[in-house]
Formats: structure tokens, sequence, C-alpha cells
């Protein structure tokens, strides 16, 4: 490509952006103290700068976006939405006693939370409600580590968000119950676009499991969900991250996800994607201190033309340091997955231990798999695996449960789910791998035809 066309291919990228951005982004804000208003215009502004990603950008190249510009996205109404709450019971994943914070189209709705049970020590609420207070917490980490920079949509995130969830861990606090987060789309005749953030500060020596889930009611109007969150997990400090993703059809879901940890802290993260006409997340774990530990499990399901993306990547800037990470893909249907595993080891970082896995299953002819592990080791001192596998179900299995009586649908069911079993398996609070399981069941009736 000569420099010229290189240069309006670059500004032709740079036109693919969001209908009707500009006339949301003045929506929002007004109430900001100064160094939010800062950030959130140099949000506007990256976006208008970089747009859209498209297929020339590696790491969206698989990741189809060429309907998005077209879609005219109106303003989120006044008024909070009317919601069932007895739906919420039937949504939520972390048992009844949880406490828990449920936003509407992207506003945490009191009405519908459960706020009390929280113990002392532990601040969990509203995002907007602890802006306007200005707790220091939310200054010095808001928009600090899932930055503008990192991908188009957390400058999109960073320059709508107007409410989410805030949860600050005192140190030495430990949990005894997980905490939810449960973010509804109620769908509707216009579309919008849905910017919940959330942020999660887990200091020295505490100990918390939270449960962040989002769901949607079906509706005729596409929904854009760019959701954000930003986690640190403080010095010897212990943090469970379950989040779930079951959307409804019409949903576009882009989410990204940002964590650091300090020195000897502990972070294990289950993610489930199963929802949407296209859901992508991006899950960055920074290993910022030695003798850090992070588990990073997943798991995708896809029917149908649904798009389903994992990007992951794990920045090991320390010594001394492990990573652990397993995700799994069953795949019916004309449905496209998507897997991008990078480990990235510093000079520094010697004595890395780092072992990654992507296994998937395709139930058709017609669904697909774009699979990419990567490793990128600049230290000699370190032990550090990767491997992708890609296939159909065993027809040894098949016989051999044919033998015993076991055949056709029953069969099948009986192998896609001993073969996500051991992702599912991973998540350690009881109440909430029971829910998975409940609804990685349900799925599967979908998924086996």
């Amino acid at each position: 490509m000569t420099a010229v066309a290189s240069d309006l291919a670059d500004a032709a990228r740079r036109t693919r952006t969001l209908r009707n951005f500009d006339q949301l982004a003045a929506t929002v804000g007004s109430g900001d103290p100064m160094w939010l208003a800062e950030l959130r215009a140099a949000a506007r502004e990256r976006f208008a700068a970089v747009g859209l990603p498209g297929s020339r950008d590696e790491e969206w190249r698989f990741t189809p976006l060429t309907g998005l510009p077209g879609i005219a996205f109106e303003p989120n109404p006044v008024a909070d939405a009317p919601f069932d709450v007895n739906e919420i019971g039937v949504l939520a994943i972390a048992g009844p006693d949880t406490p828990r914070i449920v936003m509407v189209d992207g506003r945490v709705r009191q009405d519908l939370s459960r706020l009390h049970g929280v113990p002392a020590g532990v601040t969990f609420g509203s995002l907007a409600h602890a802006i306007a207070a200005r707790n220091p917490v939310i200054e010095r980490n808001l928009m600090r580590h899932a930055t503008i920079e990192s991908s188009p949509f957390t400058a999109v995130n960073g320059a709508l968000m107007g409410d989410g969830a805030f949860l600050h861990v005192q140190a030495g606090t430990v949990l005894p119950l997980p905490l939810e987060i449960l973010h509804l789309t109620t769908g509707g005749p216009s579309s919008r676009i849905l910017p919940p953030r959330i942020l999660v500060v887990v200091d020295a020596d505490a100990q918390a499991t939270i449960a962040e889930s989002y769901a949607g009611v079906a509706g005729d109007a596409p929904q854009l969900v760019v959701p954000c969150a930003e986690i640190v997990v403080g010095r010897g400090a212990r943090l469970e991250h379950v989040r779930l993703q079951r959307e409804a059809g019409s949903a576009w879901h882009v989410g990204f996800t940002a964590v650091t940890q300090e020195e000897g802290s502990h972070y294990r993260s289950f993610v489930l994607a199963r929802g949407g006409h296209l859901s992508r997340h991006n899950l960055h774990a920074r290993l910022a201190a030695p003798r850090i530990e992070t588990l990073l499990y997943g798991l995708y399901l896809g029917r149908d033309d649904q798009v389903v993306d994992n990007h992951t990547a794990i920045f090991h800037d320390e010594p001394h340091c492990n990573s652990w990470e397993v995700y799994k893909g069953v795949l019916a249907g004309r449905a496209h997955g998507v897997f991008n595993g990078k480990v990235v080891v510093q000079p520094v970082a010697q004595r890395t231990d780092a072992k990654q896995t992507n296994r998937n299953l395709l139930l058709s002819n017609r669904a697909r798999i774009d699979t990419k592990p990567q490793l990128e080791i600049f230290a000699d001192d370190v032990k550090c695996t990767h491997g992708a596998t890609v296939g159909r179900l065993d027809e040894a299995q098949r016989f051999y449960l044919r033998a015993r009586g076991i055949a056709g649908r029953e069969a099948e069911l009986l192998l896609v789910t001993a073969f996500v079993a051991e992702v599912v398996m991973e998540i350690t609070t009881p109440a909430i791998r029971a829910a998975v399981e409940t609804i990685v069941r349900a799925e599967m009736d979908g998924l086996i035809g």
C-alpha cells in the first residue's frame, strides 16, 4: 500500500465512529470533580481520534464491528425503567442472602439492590455516590488501570459512564459471603449505549469474592453494553472474581477488565460468555510485584450466528510469579469463536512459571474458531508453556457410551458436559458454582440438537 493510500485508510478508520457519540457525551459529567472532568474530556478526544477498530487492527481482525456505525444510539431515559423485582431472584447467582448491587440500563437501582449485611471495613455501593462523596480511593484508582488508551471502548466508557459499582475492602477484612454486581438490560424500542463502570479495591491481606453478571431482556433494538472493570488486589490479598455474560440475542457486549496485583496477592477469575449477538471481553492482569499468583479460567458457548471473543493478557512484570490459564469453548450452528491469549514476561521477571491452554469443541460443520495463544518471553530463567486444540466429539467415546446403552443426544450431552466441567469446577464458592452449573446445563439443550 502506498503512503497516500495508507493515510486514506487511516482517515477512513477514524471516521468509523458511533453515531450520536458526541451528543451522548454532552449529556453526562456535569457534576464531575475537576480530575474526573479532565479524564472524561481526554476520553472523548481519544475516541474521536482513534474511532472504531476495524479488520486492519490486529487485535480486532476477527471481531466484526461493521454493523455498529449504522446504529443510531439514543440517550438513556432519565426515569428508572420498570423491572419486576421477582426477576432479580431468578437472575441472581450468589445466593439469597448475598449483598447485591443491581444496575438497570447502566444505573444503580437502590430499590432493587440489597446493601444491608455488608460487614464493617467494607464499602459497597453506587460509584456515582462515591464520586460525589469525594472518596479518595476513587480518585487514586478510577480510570488509572483500564485507561482510555487500553481500548477504543474503554475510551467510550470513560466518556459516557454515569454510574456503576464501587467496592473497597479495607486491610485485613475477610468477607464471609460473596458480593454480587448484577447489570440488567431492559431492551426496548430504541438502541442505547450502556457504559457501567466497576471499581474494586481489595487492600492488603483482605479476602473477598465477587460475582459480576450481565443479563438482558429480549428487545427489538440492538443495545451496546460497554462495561469496564478495574480491580486492584493489594499486598497479600485474595480475590475470586466470577463474571457471567448472558444477554439477549440483540445485544452487542464489549467489556474490559483490568487487574493490578501487588506483592504476594492471589487473583482467581472465572468467565462465562453465552449471550448476545456479539460479545467480546478483554481481561488484562498485571503482575506488578514478586510472588503473585494469577489463575484465569474461562468458558464460552456459542450457537446460531453468535460471535464470542475472549482476549486475555497476563503481564509478568516482576520475578517469582505464577500464572495458570485454561479457556474452553463449545460452538454450534454457525457460531464464531475467538480466543487470543497473550503472556508477556519482562526481562526482570526471572523464575516465572506461566501455563496457558485453549481447548475448543465444534458441534457443527459450520462453526469455527480462531485461536491464537501467544508467549512473549524476554527472560531466560522461566517455565512457560502454551497450546490450543480444536476438535469434534470423540467417536471412540461415542462408541464406548453406545456399547453401554447411552447413545444419540444423551451421549453428546454427557460428553460435552464432561468437557466443560474442568473449568466450571474451578469456581470455589459453592453457591456460585451451583448457579453456573445450572446455567450451563440449560445452555447445553440449545447447543446440542
